[in-house]
């Protein structure tokens, strides 16, 4: 475990944080953005998080899966996910460069596992072994998992994924969500959505 972190540490020493008051949001999907639902979906949802913030993680378990039945199961939304590093950043950028290495297909599932892992992160002060769980339930071995966290080419992604999102955001805060453009920040229920999905319609049948 201690040799785990005290490598970690030193490998994501050189990732970006994100700043404060940056140049307007870009609703432009990106080839490395990770993106579920409807393509040609008239409502685009647009949300940054850190796999590190527990307000992102409340909202990954408690309000998400009602939010991607009623929503992007149904074709309504298309749904763009963002990664941010907040502090800790070392599990930050730990839980996307897992959630990267075990595939698109399984992207989501793992990165939710490493949300409901986070709590467990906090109370044990252990990176490893929540980690090891989630990777294991994604199919890794011991020696994959060890590998993907120490991989440099995955740590130089997500340092350039980082940036480029630190110069398009326009956001202070995870979770950060842009419903067509419009912000919307915090912990947000699903009537929240609702409503900024509802007022999105509208808008768009304004513009018909």
């Amino acid at each position: 475990m201690r040799r785990l972190n005290a490598l970690f540490l030193v490998m994501v020493t050189s990732l970006l944080m994100i700043g404060h008051g940056q140049s307007a949001h870009s609703a432009v999907v990106n080839d490395d953005d990770m993106v579920m639902g409807n393509p040609k979906a008239k409502i685009t949802v647009v949300e940054y998080a850190s796999a590190s913030c527990s307000h992102c993680a409340a909202f990954a378990i408690d309000v998400f899966p009602a939010f991607k039945a009623k929503y992007i199961d149904t074709g309504q939304v298309k749904y763009v996910f963002r990664e941010v590093l907040t502090e800790p950043v070392q599990l930050a950028a730990a839980g996307f460069i897992l959630a990267r290495c075990t595939g698109k297909e399984n992207y989501f599932k793992t990165l939710d596992g490493v949300f409901h892992a986070q709590q467990q992160v906090y109370e044990t002060q252990n990176l490893r072994t929540p980690l090891m769980k989630v990777a294991k339930s994604a199919g890794l071995t011991e020696a994959q998992f060890m590998a993907c966290l120490t991989d440099k080419a995955a740590l130089d992604s997500l340092n350039a994924r980082v940036e480029r999102i630190a110069k398009a955001g326009d956001f202070d805060s995870t979770p950060t969500f842009f419903i067509n453009g419009q912000k919307l920040m915090g912990k947000h229920s699903l009537a929240d959505l609702d409503a900024a999905i509802a007022a999105a319609k509208k808008r768009s049948n304004a513009k018909k």
